[in-house]
């Protein structure tokens, strides 16, 4: 396969999202985590346009990136500055990486309206600046700002900065679409007349304003670049970067060119989970390839479908990008949805027994409950099919109160009557909250017969309003999260009453633990 090389500017341009404010110490994470998978290129940032960015390089210096490649970004010379002179260049040159990325202006309008020079000055700037950055023994990447717009307007003048650059010995020209807004089949066109008189040194980078960042550095490649740039899960300003998560796939799976050696396809989506992550961002559920959602089946039909030929409703194999293929299940599940869970948690159900199952869940989402995200109470109702399953406890009892105590403030108090192991426990427990004391209570009531469970903690807590006009008497849902160790689990409760809600998922999550961890101790009520 022919190779395609990639340059991430997570650490620069995808921290121009408004929402993304990543420490070094980050930035070194991530470039560590890069450099793993294989990126050929990673542009730490600019050197002379803030403190963190210089403190990086500085860092960074001391890292073993393998083969890949650090890059500085910068611009080009100030237009009656020398480039010895130049604070920016200069900078770039203390960075001390072995890449230098030169943005200048590519669109006659930005240069007569935004730098206030003349086409030719800003041709020397260009030129001038390239060649004092070879000089220095860097490699140049020369990023041609607007590039695309600038050749609809003026494509001599554009044609003309590609040259510039070129004649002053840019290793790669890198045509920018800058604004986001054209459509792959210009970006294509565009691509192929510029490759014909620049071959074999050609890069893109893609911003996703219209929509068309993959699709246009797609189109980009097609039209004759073997460099893309782009940022993990499209991070960047506005509406983002080109994101090389898909294209990277896109590259490999479907256009037979080579981005990372097949291998590291496999750690795609932990990279990307991995990069939302340092970047306190939840990630994309429907993000393309890695996402949770990107290969969950939920219509009947298709899931029947896929337990036959799994290409029947899936493009390419999930593992292929480190994903995982799941069923979802809901009102709109047929029994393979059933079949495919209980078969992937080593389950032994038949069809009957997926039926039985399938009514029940539709009866009670039909009363609120929703099961697409709550999948350890869908195996709870496999494992109570089972002939002699006993459930671990059984309630007798619950009471609890809320009120504010002089001194103390707002305390809510729980307490608990449970059968377990043939004998009712009787547990009270206090909390931040009615649902924090009764999930407290309600543990400690089992821990003696179970103890196991001092293992599992509360992660998460989700209330949602079914009804909202119905006001104080509408219906409410309520999804648990649990965890052990490495395990994690989510049940779902619903009622009309927030509290008896919150126990029916705080009881299957308890339940759930057991059959899942294994409990110690007697069971049975």
């Amino acid at each position: 396969m022919a190779q395609v090389f990639l340059y991430d500017t997570t650490l620069r341009d995808g921290t121009q999202r408004e929402d993304i404010s990543l420490s070094v110490d980050d930035k070194l994470t991530i470039a560590k985590r890069l450099a793993e998978f294989g990126v050929h290129y990673i542009e730490g940032g600019w050197p002379g346009s803030n403190p963190k960015d210089a403190a990086f390089f500085e860092r960074a210096a001391r890292l073993n990136l393998g083969a890949t490649k650090l890059a500085a970004f910068g611009s080009t010379r100030h237009k009656h500055t020398a480039c010895e002179q130049d604070g920016n260049l200069k900078a770039l040159l203390a960075a001390d990486t072995p890449a230098v990325t030169l943005v200048g202006k590519s669109w006659d309008y930005h240069v007569t309206h935004v730098l206030d020079a003349t086409l030719e000055e800003n041709l020397a700037m260009i030129r001038d600046s390239v060649a004092w950055m070879k000089a220095q023994g860097r490699e140049v990447l020369f990023d041609a700002e607007h590039f695309y717009d600038g050749f609809l307007a003026n494509p001599d003048f554009a044609l003309a900065t590609l040259a510039a650059a070129a004649e002053a010995g840019a290793d790669w020209l890198v045509l920018c679409e800058t604004n986001g807004g054209k459509l792959p089949w210009q970006v294509e066109e565009i691509t192929r007349a510029v490759a014909a008189r620049f071959p074999g040194r050609l890069g893109v980078h893609c911003h996703n304003d219209s929509g068309c960042g993959v699709a246009n550095s797609i189109a980009a490649v097609r039209g004759g670049c073997d460099l893309v740039q782009g940022t993990i899960n499209g991070y960047g300003e506005r509406v983002g970067n080109a994101d090389l998560v898909t294209i990277i796939p896109n590259l490999q799976l479907k256009m037979d060119r080579q981005a990372v050696k097949p291998g590291q396809l496999r750690e795609l989506t932990a990279l990307s989970r991995f990069v939302a992550e340092v970047a306190n961002l939840k990630h994309d559920d429907h993000h393309p390839y890695t996402g949770h959602s990107a290969f969950a089946h939920k219509g009947g039909i298709h899931v029947a479908a896929i337990l036959k030929a799994s290409d029947t409703y899936q493009h390419i194999e999930p593992e292929w990008v480190g994903n995982e293929r799941r069923s979802v299940i809901s009102e709109l599940s047929g029994r393979g949805n059933l079949l495919y869970l209980a078969q992937k948690r080593g389950l032994d159900l038949d069809r009957e027994e997926a039926q039985k199952v399938l009514g029940q869940i539709k009866h009670m989402e039909h009363e609120g409950f929703t099961f697409e995200a709550a999948e350890a109470s869908v195996e709870l109702l496999f494992h109570r099919l089972v002939p002699g399953y006993e459930r671990p406890f059984e309630l007798v009892d619950y009471f609890v109160i809320t009120e504010r105590r002089h001194g103390r403030g707002l305390l809510s108090e729980a307490t608990v009557k449970v059968k377990v192991a043939g004998e009712v426990k009787f547990t009270a427990a206090e909390g931040n909250g009615p649902v924090n004391a009764l999930a407290t209570a309600l543990q400690e009531s089992l821990v003696g017969a179970y103890p196991v469970l001092r293992t599992v903690r509360l992660t998460d807590y989700k209330v949602r309003i079914l009804n909202s006009a119905s006001g104080t008497a509408a219906s409410t849902r309520v999804l648990i999260d649990f965890q052990s160790g490495s395990e994690s689990w989510t049940t779902v409760g619903a009622s009309a009453n927030i509290i008896d809600a919150s126990w029916r998922a705080l009881a299957d999550s308890l339940e759930y633990a057991l059959v899942r961890l294994g409990g110690e101790g007697q069971g049975g009520a």
